[in-house]
């Protein structure tokens, strides 16, 4: 036996050298199904990619898994890239992933669905933590592109409705590989500065693969860490992305989101104009009720007859007085009948009898006649104090203390109107405190 004899060692190594020095099977794309998926607790995921003539083995470390937007599953096109090595373990050869990314619109779907629903266990759409958008920005922040139709409808919008606003574009990629990392950058931007009171992130209309960025974990996790409101105008009114799910506000279009930023500067003005209308109009009310109320004010009794009213208040008091009086005469009268009487049956007792009895009805009758004599006081005072009390409301005198007055003439008669008076006539002014004298020097009588 002259050839060289190999180990199974030596030959293993010798074809993974082979495979390690191949440069077409250093890095490379490779498309398959999955089958056999397996990820394991350790956070390596084990798998073989398949097709209708061949399959291999293949692991992806959890330093590269890591980084998927998706959760693979078997059944699932991939397009992987990676290498093909040994395991000299078990001598098999095996592909090692670096990337993995689904292959066609379905896993595109099937990869949304996933994030949707993560996302959505973990609350990130939840209404209770969405901000409210203010009413009346001063700052508005807008992340899309510089150029497109996109940036022209959101600017024309916001100008036309709300031109007060200053609005502030942020150059921002939303479509290929770097749109991703630079959207995050972008909001973290305008979080930093912190001068925006609400953001608007953009763009137009495309397919799924397009709008794909709006679509990625880290974008979304950045919009919903922002202190800032965020109003997401991605695309047209059928297109859905997580960025929507996740913003304060989801607008069908840009040009929706710029509609729902700002308010319409005429609407405003109409508001405005609305309510100075209300509120000058409960002025006039408020005005018209208390010259009406001046005006039944004037035309009272207690302002025409004045003296009328006190003179027959004190009619009433002295009728009052004339009552109290009587009664108390008639009350002394009645006593002394029921003393005579009571003398007489003395007369006809013995002696002591007759002291002793006259004595307790001397005390009896003093009790009962002070008790009847507190009692009518009590009730006549307390007539007498209704009475000043009622007097005291109508008086014009209470009225004077608020600040009016009473007019007289010489010959003492009340001046009731500005014609009554000529020019260098000489008046009384009676006020609260006081009375004061004055002459006439000029004459206004306008009715108001």
């Amino acid at each position: 036996m002259t050839n060289k004899i190999l180990t199974v060692s030596a030959l293993t190594r010798y074809i993974k050298h082979k495979f390690e020095t191949d440069s077409h099977l250093k890095s490379f794309w490779l498309k398959g199904e999955i089958s056999n998926f397996k990820h394991h607790n350790r956070g390596h995921m084990y798998l073989t990619l398949k097709d209708q003539g061949a399959q291999i083995q293949a692991v992806m470390f959890q330093g590269y898994n890591r980084q998927l937007t998706f959760t693979p599953e078997n059944g699932m096109d991939v397009i992987v890239r990676g290498e093909v090595n040994v395991y000299e373990v078990q001598g098999k050869y095996q592909l090692y992933i670096h990337e993995m990314q689904p292959d066609g619109v379905g896993a595109l779907h099937l990869a949304f669905e996933q994030l949707k629903e993560k996302l959505e266990r973990e609350g990130l759409f939840d209404p209770v933590r969405k901000q409210m958008l203010p009413k009346y920005p001063e700052h508005i922040a807008v992340l899309t592109a510089r150029t497109g139709a996109a940036v022209k409808d959101i600017l024309s919008t916001l100008k036309a409705r709300y031109p007060v606003a200053k609005v502030t574009v942020y150059q921002t990629l939303v479509q290929g590989a770097s749109a991703k990392d630079n959207i995050v950058k972008r909001l973290k931007e305008v979080n930093q500065a912190n001068q925006a009171d609400v953001i608007i992130l953009g763009r137009g209309g495309g397919s799924i693969e397009d709008l794909w960025p709006f679509n990625e974990e880290a974008v979304a996790r950045a919009v919903y860490q922002s202190k800032i409101p965020i109003i997401s105008g991605v695309g047209h009114e059928t297109d859905f992305t997580i960025t929507d799910f996740v913003s304060d506000y989801r607008a069908p279009t840009p040009t929706g989101a710029a509609v729902q930023a700002v308010p319409e500067l005429t609407q405003i003005k109409q508001l405005l104009t609305d309510m100075h209308m209300r509120l000058q109009k409960q002025i006039d009310e408020q005005v018209l009720s208390k010259k009406e109320q001046l005006a039944r004010l004037k035309a009272s009794y207690a302002f025409k007859y004045p003296k009328k009213l006190v003179f027959e208040k004190e009619q009433q008091l002295d009728q009052l007085l004339d009552r109290l009086s009587r009664a108390t005469k008639q009350g002394l009268i009645t006593k002394q009948i029921t003393y005579k009487h009571l003398a007489h049956r003395l007369n006809n007792l013995p002696l002591h009898e007759q002291v002793k009895q006259h004595q307790a009805n001397v005390t009896h009758l003093n009790h009962r006649l002070d008790q009847a004599m507190m009692s009518q006081i009590a009730k006549n005072k307390q007539r007498f104090y209704h009475t000043i009390e009622a007097l005291e409301l109508i008086s014009p005198l209470k009225t004077m203390q608020r600040g009016y007055s009473l007019v007289y003439r010489a010959d003492h008669t009340l001046v009731k109107s500005a014609k009554e008076v000529n020019v260098g006539e000489t008046v009384k002014i009676k006020l609260a405190k006081g009375t004061l004298e004055a002459t006439i020097q000029t004459i206004d009588d306008q009715k108001d």
